[in-house]
């Protein structure tokens, strides 16, 4: 399927998760701004100018696709792409000093339309779309969204839909430069755990329009003869069987421990393989642990019982319905 294709498709599918109902809310990035240029005017942003005391010269205007800005008395476009309130400003007011002596301007963008929101949602606790009005990285992506839950898996990919404008950051971006001029290309996919660690090639800026997907972990499965058969998650780094068993408590004494069976997913098929573990020699370090995939089945039958057991069992059985049926028999006597 054409990545282009897909991309539109989770496009689509955050979107209808937003609109739905997930607890989605547009919040500031609480990041300080880098420096002092302040926002930069993007196509398609509202610009609208006052001039004091000449209400005549007033105007609301909308950067075109080519960014450039109409003045309304002015019958050149000026450049508006990238350039910030102040210098537009400027331009204004050189522009109006031909008609007027020492004009009062205020230019201001009143509808900032160039950026959408950056939007994170999975698993975390409360999705979010952001607008972004200062410079943020992923881990404020986090933060904002309320971390991630505990079904979270080790990935997050981030899809970038548009390139970045103006000069929002004076870093090297390998996945805008990848770019190029479409948006045909895979998500980059960050580790949950570099992340936390404080690595910095896991905290890329994040720019208007990023989609940001915290993946859920993969699933296993454990039933038989444990104390709390269920599934549990593949978090990053891998569980190995020994893991397995002690988070589900551990096995029942009754269990057939020297041959566990792991029901695993053939490659590219829904057949499954048969995958026989000696979880004894694993405990006592002879045998090496078995590092669990996503979707495997660990089923831990029952151990099969001795002649001797089933022998015990039966006299003891018998002796005690004997021992019942004569005291039925018997007179009932106070003392």
């Amino acid at each position: 399927m054409n990545s282009k294709f897909w991309l539109s498709c989770v496009l689509t599918f955050s979107l209808a998760q937003i609109a739905f109902g997930q607890q989605t809310s547009v919040q500031q990035s609480p990041i300080p701004p880098a420096g002092d240029i302040g926002y930069m005017v993007g196509v398609g942003d509202e610009i609208t100018g006052k001039v004091l005391g000449e209400t005549q010269f007033d105007f609301v205007s909308e950067v075109d696709e080519d960014g450039r800005l109409q003045i309304p008395f002015f019958d050149k476009a000026i450049q508006a792409k990238c350039r910030t309130e102040k210098e537009l400003r400027a331009d204004v007011t050189q522009i109006l000093a031909k008609y007027l002596k020492s004009p009062q301007i205020s230019v201001r963008v009143t509808q900032r339309r160039s950026r959408p929101p950056a939007i994170i949602f999975g698993e975390v606790r409360a999705s979010q779309q952001v607008d972004l009005r200062r410079q943020a990285r992923l881990l404020d992506m986090l933060s904002l969204a309320g971390g991630v839950t505990d079904q979270a898996g080790g990935t997050i990919q981030l899809f970038r839909t548009q390139r970045p404008m103006c000069s929002e950051s004076k870093e090297d971006d390998n996945l805008s430069a990848s770019l190029g001029s479409s948006l045909d290309v895979a998500p980059k996919i960050y580790s949950l755990t570099s992340l936390r660690e404080g690595r910095d090639d896991a905290n890329p800026i994040i720019y208007p329009g990023d989609l940001i997907i915290i993946d859920k972990a993969a699933p296993v499965y454990i039933t038989g003869e444990v104390n709390a058969p269920q599934g549990i998650y593949l978090k990053e780094g891998g569980t190995t069987l020994m893991e397995a068993i002690g988070k589900v408590n551990g096995v029942r004494r009754e269990a057939k421990t020297k041959n566990i069976k792991i029901y695993r997913l053939k490659a590219n098929s829904k057949d499954r393989e048969i995958i026989a573990v000696n979880y004894d020699l694993i405990k006592k370090g002879e045998q090496k642990d078995v590092l669990l995939q996503p979707y495997d089945i660990i089923e831990v039958d029952k151990a099969k019982k001795s002649v001797g057991q089933i022998v015990l069992e039966l006299a003891t059985g018998l002796g005690r319905s004997g021992i019942a049926a004569v005291g039925t028999g018997l007179p009932t006597v106070i003392y």
